[in-house]
């Protein structure tokens, strides 16, 4: 099914009423409000206007964080969908000349890519992969504050997997980076696109193996063992950080 998102920054547009706003009222949008750019993908269905900002959008619309979006709707198209065109609009906004020669990238006439009329070198939408993973200790799951986040929660440990290392390997990696534990029996739950600008996570449990918690203050405020049953404020229903806590994957 085709739809149409319009999104600014990290914000979804939708209609008063909380749909998606119809292709038929795209024209309008972009004459009233400064535009990024606008494109279709046709083998997804998305119709994609990206605005770089929302302040003219009258009463018709509202404006709500596509984090908010994700966790109330249920539709797994949808969600891909609107995933794909954030991760789209983001790359799109980068990819514009050759990393090789510096000539204006041309939209390729085939596939979702941008190739270069000088050299022919052809780029693709990148994808960051990173891994999230749950720590069980007993009964008890461990979760931190991140220094970064601008939201007051504790969630799971994450980090990108850097280059040569396995997803294990990150795993591992990270969480005695940021809390100086030692985790064994790592095992992997699930993924989500996360395109915020272009992340893949890649979900994992472990299971504690030795030592106590030693923060890296650059990237965690605070980390305890919660009983899972008694969580302080975490992640909303719909991300996988949630889906691991809770134990749903």
């Amino acid at each position: 099914m085709d739809r149409c998102f319009v999104l600014c920054d990290s914000n979804i547009v939708l209609k008063a009423d909380g749909t998606l706003p119809e292709f038929s009222e795209l024209e309008k949008i972009k004459a009233d409000n400064p535009l990024l750019e606008y494109f279709e993908e046709k083998n997804t269905g998305i119709k994609v206007l990206g605005l770089s900002s929302a302040e003219k959008l009258g009463s018709s619309y509202k404006v709500l964080a596509m984090r908010e979006f994700f966790a109330e709707n249920a539709d797994d198209e949808i969600r891909f969908q609107m995933f794909r065109a954030k991760s789209l609009l983001n790359w799109r906004a980068t990819a514009k000349f050759c990393s090789f020669c510096g000539q204006k990238l041309d939209e390729h006439p085939l596939l979702t890519a941008r190739i270069c009329p000088s050299c022919k070198n052809v780029f693709f939408p990148r994808i960051e992969p990173c891994i999230i993973v749950l720590v069980t200790k007993g009964e008890k799951i461990l979760l931190a504050r991140h220094t970064q986040r601008n939201q007051d929660i504790y969630a799971c440990i994450a980090g990108f997997i850097e280059a040569g290392e396995s997803a294990e390997h990150a795993v591992a990696r990270e969480i005695f980076e940021e809390t100086g534990l030692r985790v064994k029996n790592i095992q992997y739950r699930g993924s989500q696109s996360w395109p915020f600008p272009a992340q893949i996570m890649l979900g994992f449990t472990a299971e504690y193996e030795s030592g106590d918690i030693v923060l890296q203050k650059e990237e965690l405020s605070d980390a305890q063992w919660f009983d899972r049953n008694n969580c302080p404020a975490s992640p909303k229903p719909g991300s996988i950080a949630y889906q691991l806590i809770h134990g749903e994957i």
